[in-house]
């Protein structure tokens, strides 16, 4: 396990601690370092499972409670694998008063999925934000990455499905 100012391989054999030390050594194991230490721990692993989390506190000599908070904090990180494909649907007041929220449910109805979950075939992951800066654009839907305002439930439903097989 890495420590600060060492490197070792880690009992896992995982070559993705090996990057991440590379990421914690560049950082000088300085706790300062948090964020864009989980940051580059989510790039490697597509989320920050419990282990992870664990071997990042040690390593920048953080309690796990801090790592944790953070982590669970913004919005950016998710400690759960997210599915092929992202919904993400914001429930900020000006996207919810123009109906995001009967947004949320047509595709959670649709595809059995509840809000902050994902699918169990993990095709779709289904995420609710308070805000995405769009509020211009309200309703506001981003899918995989891409914004796309002024949303219906037909239009979500529509993309939603063309992302999963018939």
């Amino acid at each position: 396990m890495s420590v600060p100012g060492g490197s070792a391989a880690h009992p896992s054999g995982d070559e993705r601690f090996e990057r991440l030390d590379a990421a914690l050594r560049r950082q000088q194991h300085q706790p300062s370092a948090l964020l864009e230490i989980l940051h580059e721990a989510q790039g490697l692993f597509g989320y920050l499972p419990g282990d992870v989390l664990t071997y990042v506190g040690r390593s920048l000599s953080l309690p796990l409670s801090r790592v944790y908070g953070v982590a669970s904090f913004y919005n950016l990180f998710t400690l759960r694998p997210k599915g092929a494909h992202t919904c993400t649907v914001c429930l900020g007041t000006a996207c919810y008063v123009k109906g995001a929220g009967a947004l949320l449910a047509g595709v959670a109805q649709a595809h059995g999925v509840e809000a902050g979950g994902t699918t169990a075939d993990g095709r779709l992951s289904l995420v609710v934000v308070r805000c995405i800066g769009a509020c211009g654009a309200a309703p506001a839907v981003v899918y995989d990455g891409e914004l796309a305002g002024g949303q219906t439930r037909g239009d979500v439903l529509a993309r939603v499905q063309g992302w999963l097989p018939p």
